[in-house]
């Protein structure tokens, strides 16, 4: 099985800064495109960023500019740096990673496996 492990949620003043970081371990024999996405009480699910495993980044507007998002392929692991944070950044902030467990998945042609972490807290407050 895989797990992805997030930390470094927490609370901050607006204007500060917090690094999150999720580690996916497990049966992984690559791993694809990793992201994160947010979710706000009420709101959907939405993408703040992603990273291919080449190095390509995406990222939500409302982050553009505050955001970073890279990666460690060597340590399966994913950060997000959030910069300048803002109150309507609070929100719970969850790790996805799409995984191949073996390079038969890869060789078979099929689809890599999507995995969320269990989520981690960030919450911009005065």
């Amino acid at each position: 099985q895989v797990q992805l492990v997030e930390s470094g949620g927490g609370l901050v003043q607006p204007g500060g800064s917090l690094r999150l970081s999720c580690a996916a371990s497990g049966w992984i024999f690559s791993i694809n495109a990793m992201g994160w996405y947010r979710q706000a009480p009420g709101k959907q699910r939405e993408l703040v960023a992603v990273i291919t495993s080449g190095g390509s980044t995406n990222y939500a507007d409302s982050v553009k500019g505050r955001f970073t998002i890279s990666r460690d392929n060597a340590k399966n692991t994913v950060y997000l740096q959030m910069n300048s944070l803002k109150p309507e950044d609070t929100a719970g902030y969850y790790c996805n990673a799409d995984i191949y467990a073996s390079w038969s998945q890869i060789s078979r042609g099929l689809p890599a496996t999507p995995y969320w972490g269990q989520g981690t807290q960030v919450t911009v407050s005065s």
